[in-house]
């Protein structure tokens, strides 16, 4: 909120567990964009609400994806406009575009075994994290000898590790390695506070406005 209003921009209305109850069209359309980042459970039904009220929506919250299509299906129809991240941290998704890369200069490299690991606060209500799956989906679109992602150990050639780790207070690790009997390379984003997360969700919510279709925040930041 404090970076929003520092960029001059006014919050018109906060929405939680405690006031739910005014999460009505004429309430929410006060708003040139709505912000969504609640839970896996209520994501969905927040951002439907959104685009049917004609409201402009980003949404970072995780571990709701598989209803994502369903979201783009709605505001397509709608003609509405929606902006999802996994992360909106810039960081983050200039490692997002490292490990693509190195995924694709890693995929004939057979001597080399990938993993993922990441590290949250306790309060983290997924695991693995959004950002550990896409990552996960982005090296098993390059490295096609693994077959899917685990979130556990696992001795499968064709099963790709993520590990989770829930400590305080850590904002969010996360490390990709691939591993030889000669050498070791990784590539890490460290996050030292949330407000990287919160800057790009603010980036966003200025970028969307006035537009319409389906965004990401490659779109946001010109990749």
């Amino acid at each position: 909120m404090k970076i929003a209003l520092n960029r001059g921009h006014e919050i018109v209305k906060r929405i939680d567990i405690d006031n739910q109850h005014e999460f009505t069209a004429p309430v929410i359309q006060k708003a040139d964009v709505a912000i969504e980042f609640t839970s896996p459970h209520t994501a969905f039904e927040n951002v439907k609400k959104c685009i049917e009220y004609n409201v402009p929506v980003i949404c970072g919250t995780t571990g709701w994806t598989d209803k994502l299509e369903q979201i783009k299906k709605l505001n397509a129809e709608k003609k509405g406009a929606f902006l999802y991240a996994s992360n909106f941290s810039v960081g983050v998704n200039i490692f997002f575009e490292l490990n693509k890369k190195l995924a694709e200069l890693m995929a004939h490299q057979l001597d080399y075994e990938v993993q993922l690991q990441e590290i949250h606060h306790t309060q983290k209500k997924d695991a693995p994290s959004g950002t550990a799956i896409t990552l996960a989906e982005q090296i098993l679109k390059s490295i096609t000898r693994k077959k899917r992602w685990v979130n556990h150990i696992t001795d499968s050639a064709e099963e790709l590790e993520i590990l989770s780790e829930r400590i305080d207070p850590a904002a969010g690790t996360h490390k990709v390695r691939y591993s030889s009997v000669v050498d070791d390379i990784e590539i890490i984003h460290t996050a030292h506070s949330r407000k990287g997360f919160a800057l790009g969700a603010v980036m966003a919510a200025e970028f969307i406005q006035n537009k319409k279709g389906f965004f990401n925040m490659n779109d946001v930041l010109g990749f």
